[in-house]
């Protein structure tokens, strides 16, 4: 079976929902969109990578950017796949990648586990307690958020649970490129798996973005490179890929899960 992948790679308006999913909005108006594909949208897409959690934060199922994912998918008769960040009960915000069905239904919410703390994330935003997968065309899917893309166990934690395309969110800025592009091809490999990176371009008030989102098979090679410009970007996996490989050039049945450590 195959699987349409449209992934948004857009510079978001700094703090402002309706331009940014405008911006989205018409981005997709330039694609050709099939029913049932998977439309990946960057990490807090309608707003920037912002730490005011009291300005941008929604409640959790409901609010404009949740709404606008539910919407979009209905329209597209697809599975639309986006950040969103809510809040917890403590008062911190949740850096979340939530999916929505062609029924406009949420699937799958998952937490951010790796808050970066660096560049002060985790003063502001919880961490997660669970990775989580979801069936789409044929594909298991597990979405992760930008930092995750540094920490190789919950990735292969998953992979042990089936699953075959990695989706990695992100606003990943322009001065770590080079580990961006260099750990999703790593995924790839390692996992013998899709790996999706949809990172967003432009500027914020803060750092600049390269885009550099791409589609990697679980060979390694790059499907897609959309370099610096804004675009929405299709590509066409193939779950027989996956399989015809892993069978080609069995790695993973040699894992020693005694050593394979996920939450």
């Amino acid at each position: 079976m195959t699987l349409q992948l449209v992934g948004v790679q857009a510079d978001m308006i700094w703090e402002d929902k309706p331009s940014s999913q405008a911006r989205v909005r018409a981005l997709l108006e330039a694609q050709s969109v099939r029913e049932g594909a998977l439309v990946v949208l960057p990490e807090m897409f309608a707003t920037g990578f912002s730490l005011d959690v009291a300005k941008i934060a929604e409640v959790s199922g409901d609010g404009p950017t949740q709404r606008f994912m539910s919407q979009l998918a209905i329209e597209l008769r697809s599975c639309v796949l986006g950040g969103v960040v809510t809040r917890d009960g403590t008062g911190k915000g949740c850096n979340e990648a939530v999916a929505y069905g062609p029924d406009g239904r949420e699937i799958v919410r998952y937490r951010k586990l790796h808050p970066f703390t660096f560049g002060k994330e985790s003063d502001h935003y919880r961490a997660g307690d669970r990775t989580v997968r979801f069936s789409w065309r044929g594909f298991v899917i597990a979405p992760f958020i930008c930092y995750d893309l540094r920490f190789p166990e919950v990735f292969r934690a998953e992979v042990c649970h089936g699953v075959d395309l990695i989706v990695v969110i992100a606003c990943w800025p322009e001065v770590r490129a080079d580990h961006w592009r260099t750990l999703l091809k790593a995924r790839a490999i390692e996992n013998q798996a899709f790996v999706v990176g949809v990172n967003r371009c432009g500027r914020d008030p803060n750092l600049n973005y390269s885009g550099d989102s791409r589609v990697i098979d679980p060979r390694g090679t790059m499907l897609c490179d959309t370099e610096d410009k804004e675009v929405a970007f299709s590509v066409d996996l193939d779950r027989q890929i996956v399989d015809r490989y892993r069978n080609e050039f069995p790695v993973l049945p040699d894992m020693r899960p005694d050593f394979v450590a996920g939450p």
